[in-house]
């Protein structure tokens, strides 16, 4: 490789780097999580605590307290409730509930809020967010 050819190779890879995060953004994606309306309800009904995690595919730190939020839901099986919603799935209801920035944590007791987080968070912080 000659110094001439430097600059077509970082070309290259900007181009190669653009077009991998184009094909990630356009491929189309599973649900991933419990959303909509129906879900949502649940929050008014449950008996238990409930945390509802807004999120969105395309949110780094999403993707990074995802597995996070998804092992804490099967830790409390039975005495929490944990409800994932992508806001790019359902954006009326994010709306609806004040979600500016994702990830957003909402924990409700007896349907009533209880507290609220923005951004990514450890399992410690969802736990102190439903009282437990």
């Amino acid at each position: 490789m000659n110094k001439g050819s430097i600059g077509l190779w970082i070309t290259g890879a900007f181009l190669l780097l653009m077009g991998w995060i184009a094909f990630d953004m356009l491929r189309p994606v599973s649900g991933g999580g419990a959303g909509s309306e129906s879900s949502i309800s649940a929050v008014r009904t449950a008996k238990v605590p409930v945390l509802v995690e807004f999120y969105a595919d395309w949110c780094g730190p999403c993707k990074v307290v995802g597995p996070v939020v998804e092992e804490l839901s099967r830790e409390l099986q039975g005495r929490a409730l944990v409800i994932r919603i992508n806001i790019d799935e359902d954006p009326k209801l994010a709306r609806a509930h004040g979600v500016r920035g994702v990830p957003t944590f909402i924990a409700y007791r007896s349907g009533r809020e209880t507290g609220r987080e923005v951004g990514g968070i450890p399992k410690e912080r969802m736990r102190l967010l439903l009282g437990l």
